[in-house]
Formats: structure tokens, sequence, C-alpha cells
């Protein structure tokens, strides 16, 4: 079963400018709970704490099998990311109104927990309105081809 929780909010609250890859310091009871399906990264956002690259407010659920060796939900975790790709980050963050958000989690072909994560500015209501006016367009465009 392909595990992959993706965050819905992200696209439509932020332009995406650069992706990137990472892998996710985790224990053994929170990458169980992910390989369930028990995780929302909807609120979460990503920040640099020196030269580590960590995810806040990325909550996991309790593994129920866990026992004694239990997680706390919403653990500030490190995310593995190549220092040049850091480097870079810090330079992007400089900007006005750019921000790194998680866009997916999932596990990968070897079985790791990996995180996509992007470098976006904030979108204003305007381009928002723009963005639901054209998704419904699409639809319509959709529903007329079928009939």
């Amino acid at each position: 079963m392909a595990v992959e929780i993706k965050n819905k909010k992200a696209l439509f609250q932020y332009f995406i400018l650069e992706e990137f890859t990472a892998g996710i310091v985790l224990t053994g009871s929170e990458i169980k709970s992910i390989r369930a399906g028990k995780a929302n990264i909807a609120e979460a956002y990503c920040k640099l704490n020196g030269n580590a690259l960590i995810i806040l407010n990325m909550n996991i659920a309790h593994y129920g099998n866990a026992g004694y060796a239990q997680h706390e939900e919403r653990r500030v975790k490190t995310l593995l990311i190549q220092q040049t790709e850091i480097d870079r980050l810090k330079r992007k963050l400089k900007d006005t109104g750019v921000t790194i958000v998680p866009m997916r989690l999932f596990i990968s072909e070897k079985g790791w927990a990996k995180l996509d994560i992007a470098l976006a500015k904030g979108k204003n209501v305007g381009d928002k309105r723009a963005d639901v006016k054209d998704k419904d367009l699409k639809r319509e465009a959709d529903r007329a081809k079928l009939r």
C-alpha cells in the first residue's frame, strides 16, 4: 500500500517557486504511524534553525501498538537535506513573502519516509479568486465534453 499524504491547502495559498525532497528523522512509532496513513501536514511549516531545516506543527497520530514507547504528536522533526540546498534556501528566504511549505509526505521505494517541500510565495485574495474561477471554467468545459 503506497502512502501519500498531500497538503492540498498549499497549492491554493501559495505560488510554488521551487521544490525539494528531504528525508525526515523519525522514531519507530512515528514511522509505523505514517505507514498506517495517520499523519497530517496541512498546518505544518518548515524553518531554518542554524544549519538545519526543521518541520514544525506536523501531526503524526499515536501508534496503537507502541506501548510505553509513544511519541509526541507534534514533535519538532529535523529534515535531512543537502547543505548546498540549505544554503540556497537561506538565500531565497531573504526575499519578502517567501516561505518553505511541506507539499507531500510519502514512503520511498526503499521504505524511507520522505517529504516534498517547496519554496513558496503567498498569494493574495485576487490570485485565489482567479484560481477558483479557472477551476470552475475547466470543470464546466469537462462537463460539456461529456454531454
